[in-house]
């Protein structure tokens, strides 16, 4: 098996044995906003159908906020732990998951933690990256939503953010924007850092007059819709610029939707490769896999 950082080959699909049943769980966070569930968490699961053509694909929300708000609206969604027992019900031993989160943070984390406590249930679970993992991920994530981005003034995209450490995956995503000529672009976070402040301090060195701002969310909702078209709006135009909005979730964008197919398709053929089990092998000898 030939290894590729912490993934080594290993075919999912190929390896089933009689009796053995696949499936697909695409994993969104959630909105309640129709308008852009249809143009993003809806248009990637047709495009994880379309890539896993007789494979069964269902989906997962893990904002339990959402799925409340929506079941008094009489709309059901299950969450992943929910998905996977009636994956399980329904007889599939080997159960693939991508979900559409942008970092590798808190809810990639209750993700795995929720899958790690179901997992025993099936010959075999395999988790995809969110769309910024690898720095190649950035590479094509920042050629997928740069020619949406204004020529003549500042794009400054907008992140959820965390408060923990992996808040600096935004701030990594600005310094690979200039690093590849993108100098009029700029990250910021409304929970985290890169904060609004200091998108607005590298604006203000920048000396532009005109701010395109930019979601870098999934879905263009309650937070592109409040926060950014609102709040920052507002703010920046309080500081005398011309402010325009480019109200598009990267969802929406089909290079970004490419990724995901992209992240579950390498998923399928290769095995996360635990620190633990590395750990082990180093105690037996064993430097490489191959």
């Amino acid at each position: 098996m030939q290894a590729e950082g912490n993934f080594i080959e290993s075919d999912m699909f190929a390896s089933l044995k009689p009796g053995d049943k696949a499936a697909v769980l695409v994993v969104h966070f959630g909105t309640t906003h129709d308008d852009t569930r249809v143009l993003t968490i809806d248009a990637v699961n047709k495009k994880m159908t379309e890539a896993f053509p007789g494979v069964e694909v269902r989906e997962a929300w893990t904002s339990r906020i959402v799925v409340f708000r929506l079941k008094a609206r009489g709309i059901q969604k299950q969450n992943p732990e929910e998905a996977l027992a009636q994956l399980k019900a329904d007889g599939y031993t080997h159960i693939l998951i991508q979900s559409s989160n942008i970092i590798e943070g808190v809810e990639m984390e209750s993700l795995r933690k929720d899958v790690a406590a179901q997992e025993k249930d099936f010959k075999e679970i395999r988790i995809g990256t969110p769309l910024l993992f690898t720095p190649e991920d950035y590479e094509a994530t920042i050629a997928a939503i740069t020619p949406n981005g204004m020529k003549d003034g500042a794009v400054l995209l907008v992140g959820h953010g965390t408060y923990t450490p992996t808040t600096a995956q935004y701030a990594m995503m600005d310094y690979m924007l200039k690093a590849k000529g993108f100098n009029n672009y700029v990250v910021g976070t409304i929970e985290g850092y890169p904060s609004f402040d200091d998108a607005l301090a590298q604006i203000k060195k920048s000396g532009s007059k005109k701010i395109q701002l930019m979601p870098f969310m999934f879905v263009a909702g309650e937070h592109a819709k409040n926060d950014i078209a609102g709040d920052w709006k507002n703010d920046l135009e309080k500081e005398g610029y011309e402010v325009s909005v480019f109200m598009e979730g990267l969802g929406q964008n089909p290079a970004i939707q490419d990724i995901f197919v992209e992240h579950a398709r390498f998923c399928a053929t290769h095995k996360y490769l635990d620190i633990v089990k590395k750990k082990k092998d180093y105690a037996k000898g064993v430097e490489k896999y191959e």
